[in-house]
Formats: structure tokens, C-alpha cells, sequence
């Protein structure tokens, strides 16, 4: 089993920036993808950016060239560095990962308002 706790939501205004961070514990050796969804009220959960244990790494077309998504394998610990933040960037932010099944953190808000 993998556990995972994310870290870094809140509250910022349009053109800030974020960090969040997904710290992985539990059975961390079977882990090979990493990464982020996210879901907006009243809409289904959607892929946001994901990396590889290679580093090999997919954005939805929505955020490439604003987010930007890292992981430190020492650290089981995966980052999503989200720059230029839009309103409709909002939405509860999950953390992801893969073994021979998917794996959820709780999930952490981010609100883009001014």
C-alpha cells in the first residue's frame, strides 16, 4: 500500500505562484508514475501533469508552459510549481501515484481569486 500526503494549497491571486508538494510513504520501491490531478466542482477529475521514475513527463495542454512538475525519487516526494495562476486554475488538487493500481492523496485546495 502507498500513502500519500500532499501540502502547499491555499489562497492566491491571479498571476501568483504555488508550490505544492506529495510526500509518499508505504510500499514507495513499486511506485513508477507520479503527479497531479485536479477537480473543479461540478466537473470530473482531470490530469494535470504527470513524471515517470525516468523522469518522463505529460502536462494537460491547459497549464504547459505555466506548471511545472519535479520529484525526488530519495525523497519519494513529488512538486508541481504552478506559476501564472488563472481563476480557472481552482480546484481541489490531488496527489497521484501508480503501482499495479492508482493511489490518492486527500486531496488540497487552491483558489485563484483576487
Amino acid at each position: 500500500q502507498v500513502q500519500l500526503v500532499e501540502s502547499g494549497g491555499g489562497l492566491v491571486q491571479p498571476g501568483g505562484s504555488l508550490r505544492l508538494s506529495c510526500a509518499a510513504s508505504g510500499s514507495i520501491f513499486s511506485i513508477n508514475v507520479m503527479g497531479w490531478y485536479r477537480q473543479a466542482p461540478g466537473k470530473q477529475r482531470d490530469l494535470v501533469a504527470i513524471i515517470t521514475s525516468g523522469g518522463s513527463t505529460r502536462y494537460a495542454d491547459s497549464v504547459k508552459g505555466r506548471f511545472t512538475v519535479s520529484r525526488d525519487n530519495a525523497k519519494n516526494t513529488v512538486y508541481l510549481q504552478m506559476n501564472s495562476l488563472k481563476p480557472e486554475d481552482t480546484a481541489v488538487y490531488y496527489c497521484y501515484a501508480q503501482t499495479a493500481v492508482s493511489h490518492w492523496g486527500q486531496g488540497t485546495q487552491v483558489t485563484v481569486s483576487s
